[in-house]
């Protein structure tokens, strides 16, 4: 590869400073204004902490498929599937989050409603007697 095959003159090299031999460059303009519409969230983020944490139901799965489904919709010039995938991935992030704040609220609401009850109850019982499962129901029953 030598440079006459580049046509360049033969004082003006590649790496040289040759301002004289070359044409001045022309503009371009690139619009990177908003068109109007502002483009759909995609909740890619939340989904990814919904999926990683507790994920009941595969809820933050599916919310995970959605916002990805409008990343790519959104990137490709569709905004109204984009949109809607983006609203699914909303709901679908709501309904995690909810089951993920609830199932462990219940789970101490639980223990502590059995820690109460066993302390406030007379005598011990014997699980694993012959009244071993009445016993156990009764820790239940107000």
């Amino acid at each position: 590869m030598d440079n006459h095959s580049y046509n360049f003159p033969s004082d003006c090299t590649p790496l040289t400073n040759c301002k004289s031999a070359r044409k001045p460059a022309g503009s371009t303009v690139v619009n990177m204004g908003s068109t109007g519409k502002n483009a759909p969230r995609d909740y890619l983020i939340w989904s990814l902490c919904n999926t990683l944490y507790v994920n009941f139901c595969c809820l933050g799965f599916m919310a995970l498929i959605y916002s990805i489904k409008a990343r790519d919709q959104k990137t490709q010039g569709n905004l109204q599937l984009a949109q809607e995938c983006s609203d699914k991935a909303k709901w679908y992030n709501i309904l995690a989050a909810g089951w993920n704040l609830l199932i462990p609220l219940l789970v101490i609401v639980l223990l502590v409603l059995l820690l109460v009850h066993l302390g406030s109850s007379q005598g011990s019982f014997d699980f694993f007697g012959e009244d071993g499962f009445q016993n156990f129901m009764k820790l239940f029953s107000w």
